[in-house]
């Protein structure tokens, strides 16, 4: 059976990452193999996503729907379902584990500029076009898919996570294994789950496609495909 993706987020042509989709599943069905069954899914249309094989929250916030946004991470999170988040995709799943699993009153500064003490506030310095170093965290996840402890990656995002919460994530679970330059954190892990991994940098604007990441994301979706729903009937 053909592996079944959520792409979560709400499709525009001036999203550039959005235009990058199609050119990223082609290549992952003609230099991988790997055909994905892709549905893109607006924000404030997620509902039971509980069916699907991987879930992609994509780029493009401010979203229609922070509450789909975190919906989609909850349930790929808790049903074990591949989870891959980039750019506004790590934002919103940090939301989501602070909000469902560490019991923080958390917001995002960009759905509510007047909260107090967000937990995704503005950077100092917009990584908007921007491209970067991230150092990888040997063992990680992450660096096991790149083959690397040190990757460039590209950005177009404004928002990150406060320092100040990291350290309340990870006493609840979660992983930090990629940081910039600076130590400001960049990728995030959830050890246990058969695949959770976000981003803040961009994979799928990496000028050769598909991303080490983004392979290793389909690949677990296909994974999941195989031992729920059974291979694909043979032909006669």
């Amino acid at each position: 059976m053909r592996p079944r993706i959520a792409l979560v987020g709400d499709r525009s042509p001036t999203v550039r990452s959005h235009t990058r989709i199609p050119l990223i599943l082609d290549a992952l069905r003609e230099r991988e193999g790997l055909d994905l069954d892709a549905y893109w899914i607006r924000t404030d249309e997620v509902a039971d996503l509980g069916g699907f094989d991987g879930v992609w929250i994509l780029p493009g916030s401010p979203y229609r729907s922070e509450q789909g946004a975190i919906t989609a991470a909850r349930t790929a999170r808790e049903h074990a379902i591949p989870l891959l988040g980039t750019c506004a995709g790590f934002q919103h799943a940090l939301l989501e584990y602070a909000r469902n699993v560490c019991g923080l009153s958390v917001s995002h500064a960009e759905n509510d500029p007047a909260a107090p003490d967000p937990l995704i506030r503005q950077l100092a310095c917009s990584l908007a076009g921007h491209e970067a170093a991230v150092r990888l965290v040997p063992g990680s996840l992450a660096e096991r898919i790149v083959g690397a402890d040190r990757t460039v990656e590209r950005y177009f995002c404004s928002y990150g996570p406060d320092p100040a919460y990291l350290e309340t994530l990870e006493a609840h679970g979660l992983r930090f294994t990629g940081h910039d330059e600076e130590g400001e954190a960049r990728v995030a892990e959830l050890p246990g789950h058969p695949f959770y991994l976000v981003t803040l940098f961009q994979p799928e604007l990496a000028e050769r496609q598909p991303h080490p990441l983004v392979r290793a994301f389909a690949v677990a979706a296909a994974g999941r495909a195989a031992l729920t729903r059974g291979p694909d009937p043979v032909r006669l």
